[in-house]
């Protein structure tokens, strides 16, 4: 059969296998179910899989042989790429990406958590030891609204519904995220936007716990915080270090650009953020149907200290072989 009378007779064929091919691709997990016309496109596959070898076997043009080879190649991948499920990148990112992360950013994660430490420390030992210094950080309708929040005969305390944890629980989620970006986009000020932001969360956080202690509610205040606050707090300092990463990088660019330099840095950042946002959605549902629970004290710091073992052990050792 002559090269003419070959494709004059398999045009139709060729030109379905593309269409379907180009439907496949469009497609974004190249699902057959997905397209009823997709079907046949296995049998249409092996067709052109045929006409391939006649047309190498008769020595036909080398234009037509490479337009059957790229229909060949377009449908092997798209019938025999893996398809993995949905599960398995984020198991493997939470397993083992995430924890590698950010033990690979340990100077900016470690600048981070001294800056919260130091800071809370500070404000936790001023307070204590001079209490009016609370008003130095907080107002005085701040400062009474906590009391009102922890006081130990609060009616909150007690008559919280099933509906006031779910609407929390997407308040927490709103807030908590929305502090994590501020933290991570505060780098790009050459790292003195996260860091302030560290400073200023371990201020008063440290003003708080101690005005509270000094008020003697520090009972209703560390049972309620302490089992969020392992992820929660934790995912705050993991966004600071991935702002700081940032600035560092403006800071001190290496052989790139500082927009070469900010784009690499970036992409490093951004598997902690998405770590770090993973956590505050933890901590959120630990605030909204955990910690409002009235249980006796040694239940709540037992659960707040296995939390916080599993969320630091978890960084410091998962994905390591």
């Amino acid at each position: 059969m002559k090269q003419a009378q070959f494709e004059k007779q398999f045009e139709a064929d060729w030109r379905q296998l593309d269409q379907q091919l180009a439907t496949l691709e469009k497609l974004r997990h190249g699902d057959l179910a997905s397209d009823p016309s997709l079907n046949q496109l296995p049998a249409s596959y092996r067709r052109i899989c045929h006409h391939q070898a006649l047309a190498r076997e008769r020595g036909y043009s080398l234009s037509l042989i490479q337009r059957l080879d790229d229909l060949v190649l377009r449908g092997y991948r798209q019938l025999y790429r893996p398809r993995l499920p949905l599960a398995a990148p984020i198991k493997q990112f939470l397993l083992a990406g995430f924890p590698q992360a950010v033990r690979a950013q340990w100077p900016w994660q470690l600048a981070s958590a001294v800056a919260f430490c130091v800071s809370l420390i500070l404000l936790w030992a001023l307070v204590r030891n001079q209490p009016d210094m609370v008003y130095a950080l907080l107002d005085q309708a701040t400062a009474e609204q906590m009391e009102s929040m922890y006081h130990p005969e609060a009616e909150h305390r007690t008559q919280r519904t099933a509906s006031d944890d779910v609407t929390m629980f997407g308040y927490y989620i709103y807030n908590n995220i929305g502090i994590a970006f501020r933290t991570f986009a505060g780098g790009l000020f050459f790292g003195v936007g996260a860091l302030f932001v560290m400073l200023f969360n371990g201020s008063f956080f440290g003003a708080i716990a101690a005005h509270l202690t000094n008020a003697g509610f520090q009972q209703p205040f560390f049972t309620f915080v302490i089992a969020h606050g392992a992820p929660e707090l934790t995912a705050i300092v993991l966004a600071g270090g991935a702002g700081l990463r940032l600035g560092w990088a403006l800071l001190a660019p290496g052989p790139w650009s500082r927009r070469e330099a900010l784009g690499l840095a970036a992409s490093q950042a951004m598997t902690v953020m998405y770590g770090a946002f993973a956590l505050l959605l933890l901590a959120a549902f630990i605030e909204a149907f955990w910690s409002p629970r009235q249980f006796e004290a040694w239940i709540k710091y037992s659960v707040g200290g296995v939390l916080w073992l599993l969320t630091l052990g978890y960084l410091f050792a998962a994905g390591r072989r």
